[in-house]
């Protein structure tokens, strides 16, 4: 991922002025064009590669794009994310980005922040649309089409197993926007196939240990597994473990294929372990500023601001692994 984003702000001129006409018409506090922001960041958790790497990348844009970023950590609790940006609140930010650890529960912290005047943007995941809505209660959602994600991933499993499997699905943080979605996209390809059969499907949280835990446990009362489909990488990694501590062979006699592109996961494609696994790029820096600076400059934004992912698997995992996380 670039660093150097001053090519994405060009053309960001837009008088100031007529920023709160357009801010308000959409029912959204305006935000002022100037040199620098006080900007808060509220991650759901630091327990993970993924996680980390955004992190990481939000911190890397702070000085190009004028930030002084105000950063909390919610150690995998919707509760206290809540409070993190009650605080952020209170501190008089000028924005804030959001990751929302699950759909519903962090509502109310984006209604305080647009009730303070604070725009929010909602970053990588996204909020229950039917309560609060994009363009209304919070400018954008920046990220990944999930259920595409879901949909690609059975697809490719489909093919791979000419459309026969008995399945496994490790799903990711039970009330997230990732893994609800996923779960459909995927859920519903494998419904059009009677030879594939989803057998069990069980909440590894999006971890590695969950995942291997939830794996072995799985596998004790479906010894009968062909393939596995997790909603992250982590997890698909701790079910390899748990597949080979029970004397099976992954990549062989099952079948995984996961969600977001690690540099584990990219390795255990290398080695004939996974499948596959569908990128959905942690990367959020350089487009969460330039999509502040357009708003800031008056233009209007998008209800989701869509990234593209890509797809690895045994034909490219080699040439791609130099750029994982």
């Amino acid at each position: 991922m670039p660093r150097n984003i001053r090519g994405l702000t060009l053309g960001l001129t837009l008088l100031t002025s007529a920023l709160p006409a357009i801010a308000f018409a959409q029912g959204l506090p305006p935000l002022e064009q100037k040199d620098s922001y006080r900007v808060g960041f509220a991650q759901t958790e630091s327990n993970n590669p993924w996680r980390i790497a955004e992190t990481q990348s939000m911190r890397d844009v702070a000085d190009e794009c004028g930030w002084e970023l105000v950063y909390t950590d919610a150690a995998g609790s919707a509760a206290k994310q809540v409070a993190d940006v009650n605080s952020m609140i209170a501190q008089g930010v000028d924005a804030i980005f959001l990751a929302p650890r699950e759909e519903t529960p962090l509502i109310p912290a984006v209604m305080n922040a647009k009730e303070a005047g604070i725009p929010v943007f909602l970053i990588d995941r996204n909020v229950n649309q039917s309560v609060a809505q994009a363009g209304e209660d919070y400018v954008t959602f920046i990220g990944s089409d999930f259920i595409d994600q879901g949909r690609r991933a059975a697809e490719w499993l489909v093919a791979e197993t000419g459309g026969e499997a008995t399945i496994i699905e490790l799903e990711g943080t039970t009330g997230s926007s990732p893994a609800n979605d996923r779960k459909k996209g995927f859920d519903d390809v494998i419904a059009e196939h009677p030879g594939m059969e989803i057998v069990a499907s069980q909440s590894g949280d999006f971890s590695r240990d969950q995942g291997r835990e939830v794996m072995a446990t799985l596998l004790q009362a479906h010894p009968d597994v062909t393939a596995v489909y997790a909603h992250n990488d982590e997890m698909a990694i701790g079910a390899i473990a748990a597949l080979e501590a029970a004397g099976r062979t992954p990549g062989e006699d099952v079948t995984i294929v996961s969600i977001d592109g690690t540099r584990d996961a990219l390795q255990a494609i290398i080695d004939g372990k996974l499948g596959a696994t569908v990128q959905s790029s942690p990367f959020f820096g350089p487009i969460s500023c330039e999509t502040m600076q357009r708003y800031a400059a008056g233009e209007e934004i998008e209800p989701w601001v869509k990234i593209e992912d890509m797809f690895f698997d045994a034909s490219n995992a080699a040439e791609h692994i130099d750029e994982a996380y």
